[in-house]
């Protein structure tokens, strides 16, 4: 009887792990072309401009023609979103809280809320959040922020067998858009979406603490969260980390099944949770995501937002262009284009070290 229990138990717990790393395979196939987008527009960001997206939707890097060509870098978009950065920073987001009546009691309790999210705010250190955040949402064109609580934050307030009880504390976390996977692409409004998948590279150490599960690491790729194979021991690549697991957290909203919503965590082939959504922060208490979303540029039909580095990439690449073609202009009326006679002139000495002032051509 035993045994048959645990048999249905394992059967039920592989269901949810492929129900979940499906779905995960799924959503991320459907926006290949958004992440590819995002990385070009990082590294258009970063200097790294004389790259595109191929056929295949491969950023790949684009090699001179001539090995004369000039392929100077003159960055102009990182000054403007360093500027569009510069002004957001200057505007401290705040909450107010209003009184429900005139009442004396409610204005009283308005006023003590107010100071409550007040400090909440400082204690999240919400303003760096909101720079971190930004910052995705100008990159790519959409950033998020997680809320959740922190069981290990606050003042201590007890101890019991050696492990200390905390008051607690809301955290807020910016989340990067690679790591946010909707059911839909096409539903705007994050609390539309019937289920969202949040998808991060964590250490096995710190999932081995959080849920007592332990799995092998691996080195996961931060941009795609593919485990990268081929590499020699020791050995990180950029953008990597080492002994990782990718974990997915399956958030679905309350329906005829789920009253309170349901939220299945995976990772390694593994079932780390299932249970009901941890957070009654929706209107009149109801269960939603833990997600804010912030868009740069709003797209109707579409959940994610576009960045302002989109528009600028093809001004960005005239301007190398018409820049590159003037120095090579200047370069030709300076050193001129010779013409000589064959075995007049030692060529390959004067390929190797030009026509320099007061050089002696030996013939």
């Amino acid at each position: 009887m035993q045994k048959n229990q645990q048999k249905k138990v394992s059967e039920y717990e592989e269901t949810l792990v492929n129900l979940v790393t499906e779905e995960f395979e799924r959503r991320r196939k459907d926006r290949v072309k958004l992440e590819r987008q995002w990385e070009l527009n990082r590294n258009f960001l970063n200097g790294n401009q004389y790259c595109d997206i191929n056929r295949r939707g491969e950023i790949v890097q684009d090699d001179k023609t001539f090995y004369w060509q000039s392929r100077g870098v003159f960055n102009h978009i990182a000054p403007i979103i360093e500027s569009r950065l510069a002004r957001f920073s200057r505007i401290n987001p705040s909450v107010s809280v209003r009184p429900r009546t005139d009442d004396d009691n409610d204005v009283t309790a308005a006023n003590v809320a107010e100071k409550l999210v007040a400090e909440a705010f400082k204690n999240a250190d919400v303003y760096s959040v909101v720079k971190k955040a930004t910052a995705w949402s100008e990159t790519c064109g959409t950033g998020f922020y997680k809320v959740v609580w922190n069981s290990f934050g606050g003042k201590k307030i007890a101890e019991v067998d050696g492990d200390g009880i905390y008051e607690g504390e809301v955290k807020i976390i910016p989340v990067s858009p690679f790591e946010i996977y909707p059911e839909s692409l096409s539903i705007e409004n994050i609390n539309d979406q019937k289920s969202i998948i949040h998808a991060q590279a964590i250490k096995v150490s710190d999932v081995f603490h959080k849920y007592g599960v332990q799995l092998e690491g691996e080195q996961i790729n931060l941009i795609d969260l593919d485990p990268v194979k081929n590499t020699t021991k020791g050995q990180k690549l950029e953008n990597t980390v080492n002994d990782c697991v990718v974990v997915m957290e399956y958030y679905s909203l309350p329906n005829d099944d789920y009253k309170n919503g349901r939220l299945i965590t995976v990772a390694g082939g593994k079932l780390l949770y299932e249970g009901e959504m941890p957070y009654a922060n929706g209107n009149g208490g109801e269960r939603t995501y833990p997600f804010i979303k912030q868009d740069c540029i709003s797209v109707s039909g579409s959940f994610f937002g576009a960045g302002v580095i989109e528009r600028l990439i093809p001004v960005q690449r005239a301007f190398n262009a018409v820049k590159n073609r003037k120095h090579e202009f200047l370069n030709r009326l300076s050193m001129g284009v010779m013409t000589v006679e064959d075995g007049s002139v030692d060529v390959d000495d004067l390929a190797s070290e030009g026509l320099s002032p007061g050089k002696v051509l030996v013939y």
